[in-house]
């Protein structure tokens, strides 16, 4: 007890000396003084200019925001605007493709009516050309059979006789 006696007797921390307070506080002004000419001065500016340049970067940071959401609506726009056109050129390939379908049928159709109406003209040309054949032919064998006639007996049975004959040759020509 006797110690603890002595540090209350002698200025402990719980009573005030005021000659420590005096010095306590001139020692605390002059380094505060010291501090603010050599080491205040700097940190504040310092402090300053890293306030300046994130507030610099925060203004850049909101521009490139801006210029982003700028073009991301620029690219979007462009987007739908060649989606636009894709649909475009696919509806207009589309009706080009119907349109030539359409002539190149037409074409074809007008092309088998001609090959068709050719053909007709080339078979009846045919038949007039046999028909010819067969009225010359027909022709040659009437004037043999009344050549043939005429050089034999002009009696009945005779005549008969020829003419069987002239048909007979004439059907055996046909098969």
């Amino acid at each position: 007890m006797l110690t603890s006696g002595i540090i209350l007797l002698s200025g402990g921390l719980l009573n005030p000396n005021p000659g420590l307070i005096f010095w306590t506080a001139v020692t605390f002004v002059i380094v505060l003084v010291i501090l603010k000419k050599i080491a205040w001065g700097p940190i504040v500016s310092m402090l300053e200019e890293r306030e300046k340049g994130i507030q610099s970067a925060i203004d850049r940071a909101h521009t490139a925001k801006e210029e982003a959401e700028s073009i991301l609506k620029k690219n979007r726009e462009m987007l739908a605007k060649a989606d636009a056109e894709a649909d475009r050129i696919i509806r207009e390939g589309k009706e080009y493709a119907d349109k030539v379908r359409t002539e190149l049928t037409e074409k074809a159709q007008a092309e088998s009516q001609k090959m068709i109406a050719a053909a007709k003209e080339e078979i009846e040309q045919e038949k007039r050309r046999a028909l010819d054949v067969l009225r010359n032919e027909v022709a040659d064998m009437a004037v043999k059979g009344a050549e043939k006639i005429i050089r034999t007996s002009l009696d009945a049975e005779r005549q008969k006789a020829v003419v069987n004959d002239m048909i007979r040759e004439m059907a055996a020509k046909r098969n």
